[in-house]
């Protein structure tokens, strides 16, 4: 039976859509505002390339984006400000993958099937731009953990609605993006990246996600859960899939 909603920070809505793009006060953007915020980030990027994010400044970024400082500031407000335009950036992209790619991670696929998708690709998004995600922090945060993160929290919510498995989903979705996004992120500030971190990575959420579908749905009778579910199931272990 499903469980009353927790007000859990953020909630958000039951499937995550595309923000509408604002400047810092939560405004729409001018077309002018547009310009020099596009301006910027692709300046930062070619900086961010060639110099590496500990030689990107406030000043070095007005200067080769030939724009004035206060353009800059204003923009960003800070320079972990810059890093987190861009990661944002990336995100909103990385956010159409889910809402609107092909699946397994995007719609198509089995609930089951996409939350496993979701958890590697994310993995690999992380991964892939640790620098930025470092320099992100200025001193006066925490390392972003789930919390911070609602896209994850809002989707893995979505999917496990989709699958029934008869579990307090907000709870459950609460406690798989902090297994998700926090852990990893905090691995990320400081361990050595290798080429088997994505995979090793991946392979622990896969197998995080299937015992605990696995061990969830045999509290709900067969024909509760989606067939899709049980069919993946039965494929991931055939000799411990419940009848």
């Amino acid at each position: 039976m499903d469980h009353p909603a927790l007000t859990l920070e953020p909630v958000g809505p039951r499937h995550p859509e595309r923000p509408e793009r604002a400047d810092r006060t939560g405004r729409a953007e001018r077309a002018d505002a547009a310009r020099n915020r596009r301006i910027l980030l692709a300046t930062a990027r070619e900086m961010l390339a060639e110099l590496g994010a500990d030689q990107i400044t406030m000043d070095g970024l007005a200067e080769r984006a030939r724009l004035g400082k206060g353009t800059v500031f204003r923009r960003f407000g800070t320079r972990a400000g810059i890093f987190q335009a861009l990661l944002d950036d990336d995100e909103r992209d990385f956010q159409q993958r889910v809402l609107s790619g092909p699946p397994p991670l995007g719609p198509g696929a089995a609930p089951l099937e996409r939350l496993i998708a979701y958890g590697r690709a994310r993995i690999d998004f992380l991964t892939g731009h640790h620098e930025i995600a470092r320099a992100t922090l200025d001193g006066s945060q925490p390392v972003p953990a789930g919390a911070q993160t609602p896209m994850s929290q809002v989707h893995i919510r979505y999917l496990l609605r989709e699958m029934r498995l008869g579990a307090d989903v907000d709870v459950l979705a609460l406690q798989l993006t902090a297994a998700l996004d926090g852990p990893l992120l905090l691995y990320l500030s400081g361990a050595e990246k290798t080429p088997q971190t994505c995979e090793r990575l991946g392979h622990g959420w896969e197998d995080l996600i299937r015992r605990v579908c696995r061990s969830l749905c045999p509290a709900e009778a067969a024909g509760y859960a989606p067939e899709a579910v049980w069919l993946a199931l039965r494929r991931a272990s055939p000799s411990r899939t419940p009848r």
